[in-house]
């Protein structure tokens, strides 16, 4: 298959979570469960927000967007990750490894940046109550929650076609249960000073900016909470920060590690286990961190089921 830079690896071969065939089926179990669970409250979070008036505010309009994000992320490898491990077929065409890399990468830049919007979100309504409708209106809403697509996608872009524009001639064999960009820009029998760079220093750029801008709206929020009078209100905004940061810490601090390293740093094993906390068990925890643990998300989610169960009864 010739493909840019005369490719001639027409299929990779995806390295599992585990050679032994004794946990193949433990692991298949496990994980089925752990994205159906991912579906289940992300899906029902989407169905609260849609039918419930009043949660269509800005900061559940951007948890909308990110309980997509939590839908899609898993979607491009879990489903392949427990074919291969029901099959044992870990093969995946050339261009299914671009498609499956391509998407991964944009939703993941894409989450970054929504997470820091939300950031932002979060300061100018404890920070300036007064004006919050007036900074944060809806048409500002899609304008940033649009940019945050527009980014990911575009960064994705960038980084793809410079990964495949690589030759691959010898070892399809990929240290990963997914195409990601390291394990992939490791096969290349070509120079890949380019493509490292470009990781290291856009997505190292990117990256850091997206959580500096995070981190500095929370040093601002924490300071305006710690000056409130009311000790409820300080517990309530305390309680959306820690869940936040929790979430920013957890997704971001994976995904740099991941992808701004140099590749002599890179271990196929320690890889897998961190791609699995952001890749697939982030967005089961982010329902309960984020909007589960609400209790007008709850009442929602709870009127939503209850009026499509009247809804089927009929």
């Amino acid at each position: 298959m010739d493909v840019y830079n005369q490719t001639t690896v027409t299929q990779f071969i995806l390295i599992g979570l585990s050679d032994l065939p004794e946990v193949r089926y433990p692991l298949f179990v496990v994980f089925a469960i752990i994205y159906q669970f991912t579906l289940v409250g992300n899906g029902a979070i989407l169905l609260a927000i849609g039918t419930e008036k009043k949660l269509r505010t800005p900061m559940y309009y951007f948890l909308a967007n990110l309980s997509l994000l939590d839908i899609f992320c898993p979607s491009t490898t879990v489903p392949k990750m427990l074919e291969n491990l029901l099959t044992e077929k870990n093969s995946i065409s050339f261009v299914g490894c671009a498609l499956q890399l391509y998407f991964l990468v944009a939703l993941v830049g894409t989450e970054v940046f929504l997470l820091s919007v939300v950031a932002y979100d979060r300061y100018v309504a404890i920070c300036f109550p007064l004006r919050y409708t007036l900074i944060i209106t809806k048409v500002r809403c899609v304008q940033l929650t649009a940019g945050t697509w527009a980014a990911g996608f575009l960064n994705s872009l960038i980084h793809t076609v410079s990964t495949f524009r690589l030759s691959f001639c010898s070892s399809n064999r990929v240290n990963q249960y997914y195409c990601d960009i390291p394990p992939v820009v490791a096969l290349s029998c070509s120079s890949t000073y380019v493509a490292e760079m470009l990781i290291l220093v856009e997505a190292g750029i990117l990256g850091s900016s997206a959580f500096l801008l995070t981190f500095i709206s929370y040093f601002y929020i924490v300071s305006t909470i710690l000056k409130m009078q009311s000790v409820a209100g300080k517990c309530k905004a305390f309680s959306t920060c820690a869940s936040h940061l929790l979430v920013v810490c957890l997704f971001g601090g994976t995904t740099i590690f991941t992808y701004v390293r140099p590749s002599s740093q890179h271990s196929p094993a320690r890889d897998r286990l961190i791609s699995l906390l952001y890749g697939v068990i982030t967005p089961m925890l982010n329902p309960v961190i984020y909007s589960l643990r609400n209790t007008e998300v709850k009442g929602a989610v709870r009127r939503a089921l209850c009026h499509r169960a009247r809804l089927q009864q009929v």
